[in-house]
């Protein structure tokens, strides 16, 4: 188009610049509105613009030198607005008979047949003005200073305070136990007692003189990052922790050893038969049970375990978001009962004032892949939503076998989907296959070796469903 009229039209707001794109544009009315905001300087880049009037409305600010520019441009009309500052001389402004500035009492300077008053004199101004901007920015200095000095005055402070309330309290309410008792508990931290090792230390086998029992003892490595605040939050998480389905923390270590170096470590009961992860998965970790675990063990372990979570989520005094629940992180003791362990990357979360109050946030993106909820990974806030994700992908893993990321699975698929589409009419085809005898019977162990309970086929059903509505992340159901 050449020509766009919208004058007289009670139209508001700031000009578009997206005007400027109308390249061909020769005649530009835009008065008789209530336009505001300033002259948009990409009305330069209009070369083809002959007209262009925009009296009567409600601009503000100075003409943008950029105007002089427009060569072909014959008239410019700026009559009755609340334009200020200096006219420019050249090109349309250098005719007094191609322009209307009146209406504008703030506009100054121009060519002299304008009749503008003279600009005030820059130099004076402007060194008054850098003297006010001057001080302006010393006082900022001066006053930005002072905060980030009480700012990190306050930080120190609470930082000292939380050491106290972390450290001091924690290990008061608790029996303390020597770096020497613990080397000497462990044979010297020997390869034949380590059990394991974790995200951020180790799992020792060990005997201590205050304890009867065996030991199972967790040193932490201090030089990974975010070990020092995994200390922390398990010592937080566990010490007011009294429930049979989570593990029992016996006492802790903060000392040094023997090269003079900090060492932390926390002791807790010892599960004689181990992790669940080892009973799902012997062959991948080459350990080796003599019974493998029946329907009736796995149906045991997952009322333990839910259990364990409605004690974290309901019933603790503090809310206690696990946000890494596994096989791996599930003790068995010695009558295979199930204790949830590791809570060094959990959340306290305390209700004050009927809202939620974070006491002790995570380490980052915390949680195993495939365990934790997709969500997380794209930044949304740790809650008890994520551990009945795990929960579900727990429950599934417990039934079928099978890890979340297991190596038979293709093209994007996953244990959800897997069990989602044998689900509700095959899932015997895709239960453990050490549950399942050769005639397709599930195979259950009880006091009288009986096989085959039933409604066996209808509760599992029960459970699977539980599992794929746990682990259920979309907007889709393909599910009842």
């Amino acid at each position: 188009i050449d020509m766009l009229d919208v004058s007289e039209n009670h139209l508001s707001g700031a000009i578009p610049t997206t005007i400027a794109e109308c390249i061909s544009l020769e005649y530009l009315l835009l008065q008789g509105n209530s336009f505001n905001g300033t002259i948009p300087s990409t009305l330069a880049s209009l070369k083809g613009l002959q007209y262009l009037d925009l009296s009567r409305n409600r601009l503000s600010g100075s003409i943008p030198d950029v105007m002089q520019n427009i060569s072909v441009l014959e008239y410019l009309n700026v009559s009755f607005n609340m334009l200020e500052g200096e006219v420019p001389i050249d090109g349309v402004f250098g005719n007094a008979t191609q322009i209307s500035l009146v209406g504008n009492s703030k506009l100054c300077g121009g060519i002299s047949q304008l009749h503008l008053p003279p600009c005030p004199i820059k130099g004076r101004k402007q060194a008054k003005h850098h003297k006010f901007k001057l001080i302006a920015v010393i006082v900022s200095v001066v006053s930005f200073l002072l905060v980030l000095l009480f700012v990190i005055t306050i930080y120190w402070m609470r930082k000292r305070n939380q050491n106290r309330s972390f450290d001091s309290p924690t290990i008061d309410q608790l029996a303390k136990v020597s770096y020497q008792d613990l080397h000497r508990g462990t044979n010297g931290f020997s390869t034949e007692n380590l059990m394991g090792s974790g995200s951020f230390g180790s799992v020792y086998k060990g005997n201590l003189v205050s304890e009867d029992n065996v030991v199972a003892v967790k040193v932490l490595n201090l030089q990974k990052k975010g070990a020092h605040k995994s200390f922390i939050v398990e010592c937080n998480a566990l010490k007011n922790i009294r429930h049979r389905n989570v593990v029992k923390i016996l006492t802790c270590c903060v000392s040094t050893d023997y090269k003079g170096q900090e060492f932390k470590a926390l002791v807790f009961d010892y599960m004689k038969n181990g992790s669940l992860e080892q009973w799902l998965h012997p062959g991948f970790l080459n350990v080796e049970h003599p019974t493998t675990l029946h329907l009736g063990h796995r149906l045991n372990i997952i009322i333990d375990v839910a259990s364990a979570l409605q004690y974290l989520h309901q019933e603790c005094e503090q809310l206690v978001i696990h946000s890494d629940l596994k096989p791996s992180n599930v003790l068995l003791d010695d009558d295979m009962v199930a204790h949830v362990s590791d809570f060094g990357i959990s959340r306290l979360v305390s209700a004050i004032g009927g809202t939620s109050h974070k006491n002790t946030s995570t380490i980052g993106i915390k949680g195993t892949v495939g365990y934790t909820p997709p969500e997380y990974g794209m930044g949304s806030e740790v809650s008890t939503l994520g551990d009945m994700y795990s929960f579900g992908i727990f429950l599934l893993e417990v039934l079928t076998g099978r890890r979340p990321m297991d190596e038979a699975f293709e093209n994007g698929q996953n244990l959800h989907n897997f069990v989602a589409v044998s689900f509700p009419d095959n899932v015997i085809k895709i239960l453990d296959s050490h549950l399942v005898f050769r005639d397709g019977e599930v195979e259950i162990e009880d006091e009288n070796h009986e096989n085959l309970a039933p409604n066996v086929e209808e509760g599992l059903v029960s459970l699977f469903r539980i599992g794929l509505t746990c682990s259920f992340f979309t907007d889709e159901t393909f599910y009842a």
